[in-house]
């Protein structure tokens, strides 16, 4: 059932009460060592095995030349993932579970059912040749996309409270298909030096060289603008109202689906003559890529938007400063508070504005689906358990937030980041809102 929210956040008259989900004493498996357990259990199992896999493909001495080159696109491409996620970003192990699974989980599942297809369609068509072709262009996407696509449903599932738009999506997926093309890059690589080894190619025109450039200059974004497609149609439905169950469930199949369409694209463009693979790449991949960045970072501006048209609500009723909205709607004002408290108060005070500034991001962001009508029945627990963060960290992060508006806010800032409060008197009205509250509102 929708909630919507009311046009004025009221103080509580006493602290909020513990949640009561009706599981006191909960069995044995569902503790959550446990879960955490048995989920680190798996995919190291599937890391291990993975690992011997490629080993067996690509001989040691490959193997460390494969993996000392495919890390190289790694930390630029989590940190262009990070710096999309700086509004709201996720909690690390989000991003951890991510890429382990990519890399170990749905890279052990690529290589069995890729290689348990194509020799099946090579023993049934007796046209090995053939088979190669069909598996990769029909088998690889399906069965990649798909054991990618389990880690954005997972995280989907069982991290909704982070999982809130399109650009939860685009992370989440990004990642994940960033740890899969790193395993996948390690075999192709070291497969590759161990060729150059039989054959005695070296330099610029071996083998290894050519497949660096292909896989590691050209294409790094290659698996993350398939994968992203599947996260963007989670990221649709995680902003679906819970009566609309339909589209939550036929979006991210439709997403997963093109996610598939261009996978298969891509790897056939091999087939499509001697220079079928650089038109795929100038005329298809490269507009595409494109399209997307700006489709994330138009998300993310728009996620800045929510915060300032949203949170000035709980400014004029003294949950914030006055000048908050406009502060924590702006990327530079955002950037300055952080570092103005890291300098002068320390890193842990840095820190603390930055979980300020993400707690309130999701503020803007639930109260933007609350009256959108899109909220959970939960909606007045979760707007009670952020306010109640962002209120123990107050104190803490005045002087930085009070440093980032006298720096950044510019001149003829409306009060309350252009809300118009209601006249006095009128319906909605609750007296004078402080900039600052002195008094703790938990208490009567």
């Amino acid at each position: 059932m929708a909630t919507s929210p009311p046009p004025y956040p009221p103080y509580p008259s006493h602290p909020p009460d513990p949640v009561d989900d009706g599981l006191r004493h909960p069995r044995w498996w569902q503790r959550r060592w446990v879960r955490y357990g048995a989920l680190g259990t798996l995919l190291a199992l599937s890391g291990l095995v993975i690992l011997a896999l490629v080993r067996e493909q690509t001989g040691t001495e490959g193997f460390l030349v494969g993996l000392g080159l495919a890390v190289l696109p790694v930390p630029l491409l989590i940190a262009a993932f990070r710096w999309l996620d700086r509004v709201q970003p996720g909690p690390w192990r989000n991003l951890l579970f991510a890429f382990a699974w990519g890399a170990c989980a749905a890279a052990l599942i690529a290589i069995v059912a890729n290689s348990f297809a194509t020799r099946w369609i090579a023993t049934a068509t007796a046209d090995p040749s053939s088979a190669d072709t069909l598996g990769a262009t029909v088998i690889a996407p399906i069965v990649e996309e798909s054991a990618k696509a389990a880690a954005v449903l997972l995280v989907f599932l069982f991290r909704r409270r982070d999982f809130t738009g399109i650009v939860d999506g685009v992370v989440i997926a990004g990642v994940t298909a960033t740890g899969f093309a790193f395993t996948e890059n390690i075999l192709y690589l070291g497969t590759a030096f161990g060729t150059d080894r039989l054959t005695g190619g070296s330099g610029i025109a071996s083998v290894t060289a050519a497949t660096f450039f292909v896989r590691i200059v050209m294409s790094p974004f290659a698996h993350p603008l398939f994968t992203v497609l599947t996260g963007i149609g989670f990221g649709i439905a995680a902003l679906c109202g819970e009566r609309q169950r339909t589209r939550r469930v036929l979006v991210p199949l439709a997403g997963l689906l093109l996610a598939m369409s261009m996978h298969a694209f891509w790897n056939g463009s091999s087939t499509f003559g001697q220079y079928g693979f650089f038109a795929v790449y100038g005329m298809f991949m490269v507009p595409a890529f494109a399209l997307l960045t700006w489709l994330a970072i138009w998300t993310r501006q728009r996620e800045l938007r929510t915060v300032r048209e949203e949170l000035p609500a709980y400014a004029y009723a003294g949950w914030l400063g006055a000048a908050e909205p406009f502060v924590l709607g702006s990327m530079r004002a955002r950037q300055m508070a952080r570092e103005y408290a890291a300098y002068h108060f320390g890193k842990p005070a840095g820190r603390a504005v930055a979980e300020y500034q993400a707690y309130a991001t999701s503020l803007a962001l639930l109260r933007r689906r609350g009256r959108r009508g899109r909220a959970g029945a939960d909606f007045v627990v979760r707007e009670r358990e952020l306010l109640t963060e962002l209120w123990g960290r107050r104190e803490l992060v005045r002087p930085a937030l009070e440093y980032a508006a006298r720096t950044a806010a510019p001149r003829g800032l409306p009060e309350y980041g252009g809300y118009a409060p209601p006249a006095y008197g009128a319906p909605g009205w609750r007296g004078p809102a402080v900039p600052y509250p002195s008094y703790n509102p938990y208490r009567t």
